[in-house]
């Protein structure tokens, strides 16, 4: 696997693929990686016969007094999990390769409506446009056939389809099944943050989201499946941000005629921020994932 910062060689060696007439694929990560991100590159070699991920912690999606100096940062540790991953290409560049300091003035942007600003995008305001922000640039310096993210973070997942799809890149976005402990817990880098017995004490994000798909299979009000699923997490000792069923299709309020939907949760346990989400589907039975 090679390594490389600027864009300038990250494009050089895309270039020589795309002579070769080689379909790549693009995982982008914050690094700190885990058999979760893993699991993405999986999914991209399953796709494309070139991979490249990158490592970014990108500054424009962290709030005022959120992680962003304390985000891990394990550069050494990630390339050889990636190099044994089967990754070719790990891009891993400074800010000034990402933002250049000579790029004054407005930035594109794009309008996310709701997706930017409910749930996750209410509790971490502009979170969503950094988000958008940096994967349009990625994008742009990687030119992919595809990209691969995670359900885990599905608001993000679909933030991501929106932006692909309002300014056209010609790239399929693929969404990978989150990945879990044997326990059911969703693997995270943010899971290093918790003891012992929080990370026990976790596990209640997975039971709480599995009860709720039971009720909605039940045919149980959706508004005291959120009231039940918050309060049970608060009664295990964490601090909700929300829980919540929404229409999978794009986290509106569920209606009378939606069947396919999403239960999603952002619940604080100790120094740790944890989200998660189950599909649900209304009248039929439900294959979490």
């Amino acid at each position: 696997m090679q390594t490389v910062s600027s864009v300038a060689a990250l494009r050089e060696v895309i270039r020589q693929w795309r002579c070769e007439g080689r379909r790549i694929a693009f995982v982008p990560t914050m690094g700190n990686l885990h058999a979760g991100h893993y699991s993405l590159i999986e999914t991209a070699k399953a796709n494309a016969d070139r991979v490249v991920a990158s490592i970014y912690v990108n500054p424009t999606q962290f709030a005022l007094g959120e992680d962003y100096g304390n985000y891990p940062r394990t550069l050494e540790a990630d390339q050889r999990g990636l190099r044994e991953q089967g990754c070719h290409l790990l891009f891993a560049p400074e800010d000034a390769d990402v933002y250049p300091p000579e790029q004054h003035g407005p930035r594109a942007s794009v309008d996310l409506g709701h997706l930017g600003t409910s749930l996750c995008g209410a509790f971490r305001p502009g979170h969503f446009a950094g988000v958008a922000q940096v994967c349009a640039r990625l994008f742009h310096f990687v030119e992919p056939d595809v990209a691969v993210f995670g359900e885990k973070d599905y608001q993000q997942l679909l933030v991501i389809r929106a932006l692909v799809q309002a300014f056209a890149f010609p790239l399929q976005i693929i969404g990978a099944p989150t990945g879990r402990s044997e326990e059911g817990l969703a693997l995270s880098s943010r899971n290093q943050y918790l003891s012992d017995v929080e990370r026990e004490r976790a596990l209640g994000v997975i039971q709480a989201l599995r009860r709720a798909v039971a009720e909605i299979q039940q045919g149980l009000p959706i508004p005291e499946i959120e009231e039940r699923g918050y309060h049970q997490l608060a009664e295990l000792g964490f601090k909700p941000d929300y829980f919540a069923v929404r229409r999978a299709l794009d986290l509106a309020l569920v209606g009378p005629e939606d069947k396919d939907l999403r239960v999603l949760v952002a619940a604080r346990l100790g120094k740790a921020r944890l989200i998660d989400n189950l599909s649900a589907i209304r009248g039929k039975d439900v294959i979490a994932s």
